[in-house]
């Protein structure tokens, strides 16, 4: 929606000592009247999302409710399943609550899923998965019950009270730890470094969040060391922490940031003494050491290719060449190896020969996306000079067509599969949605046009892994159908229902927004955010990764939340819902693969 403006309280928030923050001001947030909507858990009732009717009932329906047809994927069974313990204690209960003015009691039940409510009172009838509406009895009976008007300054809002909702666990059982499990109400490590507060850092302050990023920066100042004697990734440590922290620092001009992306990146460049000059996947940042994985000498292609944009950066503001150096040396041998097929490369490389292994296998999936995100985005940071990286990315996306391009049956849903010794396996990896918005973001830029309009059939194809399911989120890899024996264009298999809270297609939906203004990309991510408020967000704070999307009764909680939910997702979120397209310009920024926005690089010429 381009419509409602909300600069009108702009000069409220210039009064805040912000530093030079410069995030969208909240907007003038209408009233909701009286009693349409009671209010629910912590959401206060001026950041309600929209309400969208379960396909499948919980809980005993209030007479006053009444079901739209379900447009999303096959019949499912109405079975209500088991109410696990954390589901009943923090969710479901009922709550009675006065009205403000007549002070008659309305009864609301609350499911654990957060953002799902049965309310007595009539709710804005709702859009289907496909966009088509209700009957037309149904719009009448809306009509009587006086909808909600929700405009788009209410969802930028959401996405700010969603972070604060994920935050709160994070403060809570996390504070200062890798990962958030929000369900036991603990944490996880992976690297012992406050992963998830460094990739929110920028997030927050694009968001606004001033005493947020506040109480994280202090973290960072006081607690924040990196002279400890544990193994990183080298590509994971690369892309969230020094990217998160070189982001930060240009946003914020917070020196402190930059001199934390010294250390770390000065930590991580013993991964780069390799007999190939191709690095090793695991560094010591407290010996100064580095190795391959235990099973193997090989380095995974995405992984080494995709550290060039945070070294490149942190060699120009250090004015130290050394990072700058020793990633461009990776780019320049991938550039000539042979064993590529149509600008397409394998997924594994050898740290001592410095070739590709393992040849036959050809994805924009797992360990082969970003290398071909990297390619534009590097030519789009060094002004448009770097020719062979150009012409890298345009031989790859040709590749893509020639070979991995296919449609399903019976929707004709563009898709991109992937290529094994030969045979099409038809299969994708929701990693490979973050292609759609790096299309757009070539053609932007005087890419060639039928980019975009292959980026408009695959943002299409992204959008269906979620509408399609039960739950409206995406499983972690689809299974597309060339010959449709069931009606159906995707299957799933039981190991990949999985949903990890993953941002690439809310990413590819901001890019599709900001360069085509269609309100649908937004309508899409606003139908994502509520799937995340039912079927993730945990009551006590959090968000959790689940394990079935195809199950909306039991959609098998994991007790994990990815730092990427609040480092991308909810970041690419809230960018697809503001209007302000002055707010991380992409004719000023590149993002890295980890959501940080980047400058690209002053003119010298």
């Amino acid at each position: 929606m381009k419509g409602l403006s909300d600069r009108s309280i702009k000069e409220d928030w210039v009064e805040m000592d912000n530093g030079g923050l410069r995030p969208i001001p909240p907007g003038l947030v209408p009233k909701i009247p009286p009693g349409v909507v009671p209010g629910f858990q912590d959401i206060p009732p001026e950041v309600m999302p929209e309400i969208q009717r379960p396909s499948i009932p919980l809980l005993p329906k209030p007479p006053a409710m009444r079901k739209p047809p379900s447009k999303r994927g096959p019949p499912v069974l109405q079975k209500r399943g088991n109410v696990s313990d954390w589901q009943v204690k923090d969710g479901e209960e009922e709550i009675v609550k006065r009205d403000e003015d007549g002070g008659k009691e309305a009864k609301t039940v609350i499911s654990w899923r957060g953002a799902m409510i049965e309310a007595e009172q009539g709710t804005e009838l709702q859009s289907t998965a496909h966009g088509k509406e209700g009957t037309v009895a149904d719009a009448e009976k809306a009509a009587s019950l006086k909808p909600v008007t929700v405009k788009a300054v209410d969802r930028v809002e959401a996405v700010r009270e969603a972070f604060r909702h994920a935050w709160k666990g994070y403060k809570a059982f996390a504070w200062g730890h890798d990962e958030l499990k929000p369900i036991s109400k603990t944490h996880g490590e992976w690297f012992g470094l406050g992963l998830t507060l460094i990739d929110a850092l920028d997030t927050m302050w694009i968001l606004g969040l001033k005493d947020e990023f506040a109480e994280a920066r202090k973290w960072v100042e006081t607690e924040l060391s990196f002279s400890k004697n544990v193994d990183v990734n080298l590509f994971e440590s690369t892309i969230r922490i020094l990217g998160g922290l070189l982001s930060t620092y240009h946003l914020t001009g917070d020196t402190l940031f930059l001199d934390k992306a010294k250390d770390i990146g000065f930590r991580l460049m013993p991964a780069f003494k390799t007999p190939s000059k191709i690095p090793y996947s695991d560094v010591n940042i407290g010996k100064g050491t580095a190795h391959p994985p235990r099973w193997t000498t090989d380095s995974t292609v995405a992984e080494v290719t995709s550290i060039q944009l945070e070294f490149r950066e942190l060699s120009r503001l250090t004015q130290d060449p050394q990072y700058q150096n020793a990633v461009e040396e990776v780019t320049r041998q991938v550039h000539r190896l042979e064993g590529k097929r149509d600008g397409l490369v394998p997924m594994f490389i050898n740290t001592n020969s410095g070739k590709f292994t393992r040849r036959g296998a050809f994805t924009l999936g797992a360990r082969a996306d970003s290398y071909y995100e990297y390619l534009l985005k590097q030519w789009l940071q060094g002004g448009k000079k770097e020719t062979e990286l150009l012409e890298d990315y345009l031989q790859a996306i040709e590749g893509v067509r020639k070979n991995l391009l296919r449609q399903t049956s019976p929707s004709k849903l563009t898709f991109v599969g992937e290529l094994s010794n030969g045979h099409l396996n038809p299969k994708m990896d929701h990693l490979v949605c973050f292609l759609p918005g790096t299309l757009a973001l070539g053609a932007h830029n005087g890419l060639p046009a039928d980019h975009m309009d292959l980026a408009l059939q695959l943002m299409e194809t992204c959008h269906q892994m979620y509408a399609q399911m039960e739950t409206g989120l995406s499983p972690e890899i689809a299974h597309f159908n060339l010959q449709s024996s069931n009606g159906r264009d995707i299957d799933v298999k039981p190991a990949d229902r999985h949903n990890l809270l993953r941002p690439e297609t809310v990413e590819s939906l901001f890019y599709m927004y900001r360069f085509t203004k269609d309100s649908k990309y937004r309508d899409w991510g606003w139908d994502i955010l509520q799937s995340f408020n039912k079927y993730t967000r945990v009551p006590s704070g959090g968000y959790t990764s689940i394990g079935n999307v195809r199950d909306p009764v039991n959609p098998a909680p994991r007790d994990k939340m990815e730092s990427f939910f609040l480092g991308e997702t909810l970041k690419y979120l809230f960018l697809l819902f503001s209007d302000d397209s002055e707010l991380i310009s992409l004719d000023k920024y590149i993002f890295n693969t980890e959501a940080h926005p980047l400058p690209i690089w002053p003119s010298t010429s």
